[in-house]
């Protein structure tokens, strides 16, 4: 039987002695965690970059804050999709080769989406860069939880998550102080460029897995697995939360910009992208929250993480720009914790096919960012925002009756 396509059974995919797993404080500890650290850093730079200059994309090209919302909303919604191809695909073919194809693939579309005349085009970019992306997102975070020994695998998942953080601010912070002084289109091309160099540094410093075996590309395996991950009793929870939590984080960065930008505060489209800085928050939270499951239990540190969030975002009704700003940070700190202990949970949860488990939380996650994203225009457009601070309390709220399901489950 062909190695490449093999169906791997449950007695092939017995854990590997713990002495040839990656432990922390070794080198290869250290290339792994840096080749991750900028695959991170790199997607969400990416993806994120058109966050800040939403607002100069709606006078750009004559569309409301909604449809200029799409410019983020599509990219999510194709790397959605992507998930459910490139996960599997991940299973046969290997880890690596699929993440460095696919950021490579990426950056180069963004710097194509800096020359498009049209808003279509666009979009069409930002689409095909969703699509890219998809290849790096899931397979990190499979790889991580194959190479990495389990006693470190949450403190490692944590490390990509603040890569994730770093980068989401690089990419607002850059593209939005880069516009202000220059165009949109200089903005997205530097991100561009960043993100190819640091797919080329992923390219040379990851270490080749060691624990992969190649699975079975055949639609009657994928199937098995898929039901075998939507019937166990907490891989679907998992999934509910990152919908969630990604709803909420995306619609309130999708529109803050749009209220900064306005009276009474009417700041500058470069103090609105410094304001990035709140991802620093999400960059120590990560491996934080990481290490504090060893601790407290995954459970209760996600309850907690959530409950962050929501304190976050009630202080971020107040009138005052002083504890805006800090009600933006606790959010932001709560949100990256809870995605790290919530994706950390799926590798050890998942008892084969880990790709594919991988590809359907992200596929969640990036559904919510998509799905919620784009709806709360409808709210800011109606109720300003006191809408969307009501709209993300509302998904907060529903991310916590699923925690305290996973915490009553022991799972």
């Amino acid at each position: 039987m062909n190695v490449t396509t093999r169906l791997v059974t449950a007695e092939e995919s017995v854990t590997p002695p713990a002495e040839i797993y990656i432990k922390r404080g070794t080198p290869q500890f250290m290339r792994v965690t840096l080749a991750l650290f900028s695959a991170g850093l790199a997607t969400f730079a990416l993806l994120y970059c058109v966050q800040p200059i939403l607002p100069i994309l709606s006078q750009a090209f004559g569309v409301s804050p909604a449809a200029s919302s799409l410019s983020l909303s599509i990219s999510t919604g194709l790397l959605a999709l992507g998930l459910l191809v490139t996960g599997p695909l991940s299973d046969a073919v290997g880890r690596k080769n699929v993440m460095v194809t696919a950021l490579m693939l990426a950056a180069l579309f963004t710097l194509l989406s800096a020359g498009m005349s049209s808003w279509h085009g666009i979009l069409l970019m930002r689409a095909l860069t969703g699509l890219a992306l998809s290849g790096v997102a899931a397979v990190g975070m499979t790889y991580l939880s194959e190479e990495i020994h389990p006693s470190a695998i949450a403190f490692s998942m944590g490390l990509y998550i603040s890569g994730n953080s770093i980068g989401g601010m690089s990419g607002r912070l850059l593209s939005g102080v880069i516009a202000d002084f220059t165009s949109w289109r200089v903005a997205v091309a530097v991100i561009g460029c960043f993100a190819l160099a640091g797919a080329l540094m992923f390219w040379k410093i990851l270490p080749p897995s060691r624990h992969f075996r190649p699975a079975s590309l055949r639609p009657r395996s994928l199937l098995i697995n898929f039901r075998l991950h939507w019937r166990d009793s907490g891989l679907p929870l998992l999934f509910a939360e990152g919908f969630l939590l990604m709803g909420a984080f995306v619609t309130l960065f999708n529109y803050i910009g749009y209220r900064l930008l306005s009276p009474p505060w009417s700041l500058s489209q470069a103090v609105v992208g410094l304001l990035s800085v709140v991802y620093l928050t999400g960059s120590w939270s990560s491996p934080k929250a990481g290490a504090m499951t060893a601790k407290y239990g995954r459970a209760a540190v996600l309850l907690a993480s959530v409950t962050l969030m929501l304190a976050g975002v009630l202080i971020t009704l107040a009138n005052t720009l002083w504890l805006i700003l800090p009600g933006m940070m606790l959010f932001t700190a709560g949100f990256f914790a809870a995605h790290s202990v919530a994706s950390g949970w799926i590798g050890p949860r998942a008892r084969r096919a880990k790709g594919q488990a991988s590809s359907l939380y992200l596929f969640s996650y990036y559904l919510g960012s998509s799905l919620a994203g784009t709806l709360g225009g409808v709210f800011w457009h109606h109720f300003g925002w006191p809408g969307i601070a009501g709209f993300i309390t509302l998904l907060l709220l529903l991310a916590l009756m699923t925690g305290f399901r996973l915490r009553s489950k022991k799972l």
